[in-house]
């Protein structure tokens, strides 16, 4: 048959190959239509006579925006024809995460599986459990950004920012729920480029099995979304509870800074040290951004305030403020906290050096002197620090890094302690020092825009001071677990609200998904017309043609209807991944089953 001999034919197969770089040609290799996808990378990688590791390279096909992944189809099968312009490229891409807390992380991502397998990746590095809970968007749209402003958009902390000062921190709202990326498409097909900003937020708000021992990053990051969603207003709540999220918000702060190592008694990350180095392969090279990710979480404490350092002049005078940060054994220090991404004034490495203290209590003086080896001889460097629990971690971390030892070292926290004691037998009367100062506190990173505009910041102290008497003694840990748990018994907690427009309806009106229940929204007045509960659903699928999601519940109840503000995929996706996060705990098993998730939110099977 004359199919057999057009099979035999020889023709040529056009494909580019990023790694020869951006100038280089298209490569041109003949090929036979029954030849196989693994043939085809066998025939390019010996066209390129490069010698490298191309395991995790596969073919990208650009005009049907699609992997081809199973290297025994033959082009044939593919369909594939002389037309094809395809290209050969890492499957695994460097991407920017925007995490809830207002930091950005470099790191690999797959770009080739479904974005939920994306996230699972993800989320491994990251040390947080149930990444089907998290999900990736895309950022809000910044307006009038300067190409020169990139540097400055890597953020440690943002606990100490005024949300007054700009739009900026605005884009940290939580996402408008059109931005989702699909979970069963992988990020190229979704037309995500290498090197693209995405954000990392919790989407779902069933949070399985919360528990400090192991989540810390998890805890922390939630806690963070749910700041911000409060803060931005993005949820209602009453007076009283915002002058209480305030005081959590303000101890939260206060105690991670006294206490770094709360968060550090975790023991997944006891080995903190093993799990850097681990990271530092899996980054090829990366390793920075992750590195001082993982201190973000660990060490909350050493980015949080200015640190001053003093030059020759012996006079008070001469102390002039400068932005330290800690890393390894090195100190780099920088004229201000937004330029501690550029290029340091200068970075000391401490191994081997001379660590004194120079302190009074009574006085509030805390200074370390550093003797710095150096080519020249020794280099006199004084640190002063503001009190007496940032002179316990920086001077701890002073011992250690003269040592060569790193921060993650085991030894950290008990060498703070050590400190601490020592201070502690200085105090001439109890509580004299520590008097604080608690007139000046910021008010405008603890409450939300509103209540400045109802309130002077003198007449806000008082109250979140009086609302903070009541968890002054929480631990770090039980501070975060009760902010989150008073932010989920708010009325509107978990629900994702999108515009629709129901079958038979003639106006718009608003539908609110929850865990557990659908909400039909009066758009004009607001008042919630009626509830369905998943567990009386029967099937539910999507009209792809009409873009229309139908859902069937028990007693013969039908509704159907349309998404004005979102794709239908991005709401059937709730739909579904709320029943498959409710599957969860009947589950005995760690392991995630992709397939139900992906079934359950696909669109095309009924239940």
């Amino acid at each position: 048959p004359h199919g057999s001999i057009d099979r035999m034919a020889v023709w040529d197969l056009t494909v580019a190959v990023e790694e020869l770089g951006p100038e280089a040609p298209p490569l041109s290799i003949s090929v036979t239509s029954d030849l196989h996808i693994g043939g085809v990378i066998l025939k390019i990688v010996e066209k390129t006579q490069m010698k490298k590791d191309w395991s995790d390279h596969a073919l990208w096909w650009e005009q049907k925006q699609q992997w081809l992944l199973r290297p025994a189809w033959t082009l044939d099968k593919c369909g594939i024809h002389a037309d094809a312009r395809l290209t050969f490229t890492p499957q695994h891409k460097p991407l920017r995460l925007g995490l809830p807390n207002g930091m950005t992380v470099r790191l690999r991502a797959c770009f080739s599986g479904p974005t939920f397998r994306t996230v699972m990746g993800i989320c491994k590095l990251l040390s947080m459990r149930h990444p089907e809970e998290l999900s990736l968007l895309r950022p809000v749209e910044e307006k009038k950004k300067k190409k020169d402003k990139e540097a400055q958009e890597e953020v440690y902390d943002l606990t100490g920012v005024p949300l007054t000062s700009g739009a900026d921190e605005m884009t940290l709202s939580l996402p408008p729920t059109s931005r989702w990326l699909d979970s069963s498409r992988s990020l190229m097909q979704q037309g995500i480029q290498e090197n693209d900003r995405l954000w990392l937020r919790f989407k779902y708000y069933t949070f399985h099995e919360l528990e400090p021992k192991y989540d810390a990053v998890r805890l922390t990051q939630l806690y963070e979304q749910a700041r911000w969603a409060i803060l931005l207003e993005d949820i209602d709540c009453t007076e009283e509870e915002m002058m209480l999220f305030g005081a959590l918000q303000y101890h939260i702060n206060k105690v991670s800074q006294s206490e770094p190592q709360a968060m550090m008694s975790c023991p997944a990350m006891d080995d903190l040290d093993s799990a850097l180095q681990s990271l530092e392969v899996k980054m090829e090279g990366e390793s920075s951004s992750m590195d001082m990710l993982v201190r973000h979480f660990f060490i909350l404490a050493f980015l949080s305030s200015t640190r001053t350092l003093r030059p020759k002049r012996l006079t008070l005078k001469g102390y002039k403020q400068y932005w330290f940060v800690f890393k390894d054994a090195s100190i780099s220090y920088f004229k201000s906290k937004e330029e501690g991404f550029g290029e340091p004034i200068q970075k000391m490495d401490l191994k081997g050096c001379e660590v004194a203290g120079d302190v009074n209590v009574a006085g509030q003086k805390f200074c370390i002197k550093l003797l710095i080896p150096s080519p020249e001889g020794m280099n006199e460097v004084y640190l002063r620090c503001e009190n007496e629990q940032q002179y316990s971690r920086w001077m701890a971390a002073c011992r250690l890094a003269a040592k060569g030892k790193s921060l993650a070292d085991s030894s950290f926290s008990s060498e703070v302690k050590n400190i601490q004691a020592f201070l502690s037998m200085q105090h001439s009367n109890p509580g004299a020092a520590s008097a604080q100062n608690d007139e000046n506190i910021n008010t405008h990173s603890l409450v939300s825009p509103r209540y400045h505009k109802k309130y002077k910041p003198k007449q806000l102290t008082p109250r979140i001071l009086e609302a903070y008497q009541n968890v002054a003694q929480l631990s770090l840990t039980d501070a975060i677990l009760r902010f989150l748990q008073i932010w989920q018994a708010l009325p509107d907690f978990g629900v994702s609200f999108f515009v629709v427009r129901f079958k038979g309806s003639r106006k718009d009106e608003v539908l609110g998904i929850a865990p557990n229940r659908l909400i039909r929204i009066d758009l004009g007045v607001g008042d919630v017309v009626k509830t369905w509960r998943y567990n009386n659903m029967r099937q539910w699928n999507v009209n792809w043609d009409i873009r229309q999601v139908a859902i069937e519940f028990d007693g013969n109840v039908n509704i159907a209807f349309g998404c004005v503000t979102a794709d239908c995929k991005i709401v059937h996706e709730y739909i579904g991944g709320y029943i498959f996060m409710s599957t969860r705990s009947r589950e005995q098993s760690d392991t995630l089953n992709e397939e139900l998730f992906h079934k359950l939110t696909g669109g095309h099977e009924a239940l």
